[in-house]
């Protein structure tokens, strides 16, 4: 939601191919999510070829086959700051 509200308020699009879940503190710090595995999958489905994912949860992702995380970048974060970067990196 944050992303979205800045990419109106800059008139700038968000990364065409990046797919991302979770939620944000009031200071800006990403909280962990459930279901890694199945937003992964669902994340390829979609086409997405960039995810943003909590930093909390790379063990989760870490635990996958290769098969499931073949042909995804994902960027694990902490804060909000590095979220900026990845959906808007111009």
């Amino acid at each position: 939601m944050a992303t979205t509200l800045l990419s109106l308020l800059k008139n700038t699009p968000v990364r065409e191919d990046l797919g991302m879940t979770g939620e944000l503190t009031l200071t800006g710090k990403v909280l962990a999510i459930g279901g890694v595995k199945e937003k992964l999958i669902a994340a390829r489905r979609s086409g997405a070829k960039v995810l943003i994912f909590p930093k909390d949860n790379q063990r989760d992702y870490d635990e996958l086959p290769k098969y499931i995380k073949q042909g995804i970048k994902v960027h694990f974060v902490e804060y909000y700051e590095e979220v900026y970067r990845v959906a808007f990196p111009n």
